[in-house]
């Protein structure tokens, strides 16, 4: 069975990487050979400026980086939070706080390493936009990563130490090299990028012609 590799640099702060993430599986569900996709999730940081320990309510985060006043602050989350509602995600980012994710990443990428990376990703984005969780307090990462089976004492020795830090910075790099600027990210076999979240058509089609490209590796 051939196989068509999809890398996806994301952030687990990022309201269009969750919305992104929805419309691919939406797509995965109509595509005819969703048995032969294996997805690669890699890090990415939208702010790698923000201090670590340093907590915001994510409205202020974003008046301040817009320059925009209160009101149209809330209008522009508005937007996004109805374009999730129709992925069938509800947002609450009201509640959601920024923080810097170098350690939600680093808890990502241990959690690949037992086979446990996509379920890792989904529960810190639904904890970080829906949930109103602190996705940089060591507690927090604890527990959301026992519940998608990582051991806590193994946790716990990960964010004691520097572990996956290394491999974080490598996401980073090898996302730029590909021309990640921004996230989410998708590059379809190791040759075809997608920015944005697409319309799940849009993903659709390009899974369709990327399959259908023969490659050294399949068909």
């Amino acid at each position: 069975m051939s196989t068509l590799r999809i890398d996806i640099w994301s952030d687990v702060v990022c309201p269009w990487c969750y919305i992104g993430k929805r419309r691919l599986e939406t797509a995965l569900g109509r595509f005819e050979h969703a048995d032969e996709v294996e997805l690669h999730w890699h890090s990415f940081q939208l702010d790698p400026s923000h201090p670590q320990g340093h907590r915001r309510p994510v409205f202020e985060t974003l008046a301040e980086k817009t320059g925009a006043p209160p009101a149209q602050v809330r209008a522009m989350t508005r937007q996004v939070t109805d374009l999730a509602a129709a992925e069938g995600l509800k947002y609450d980012l009201e509640a959601a706080v920024s923080v810097n994710t170098i350690d939600a990443r680093r808890l990502s990428h241990l959690a690949t390493a037992h086979g446990l990376g996509g379920q890792m990703h989904e529960r810190l984005l639904r904890a970080h936009l829906c949930e109103g969780e602190i996705v940089d307090d060591p507690d927090t990462l604890v527990r959301l990563g026992a519940e998608v089976g990582v051991a806590e004492d193994e946790i716990r020795r990960m964010l004691d130490g520097g572990a996956y830090a290394d491999e974080v910075r490598a996401d980073f790099d090898e996302g730029r090299r590909f021309g990640a600027t921004g996230v989410p990210f998708f590059v379809l076999n190791r040759a075809y990028g997608i920015s944005g979240a697409q319309p799940a058509d849009t993903f659709l089609s390009a899974l369709r012609t990327v399959y259908a490209i023969p490659t050294p590796e399949n068909r």
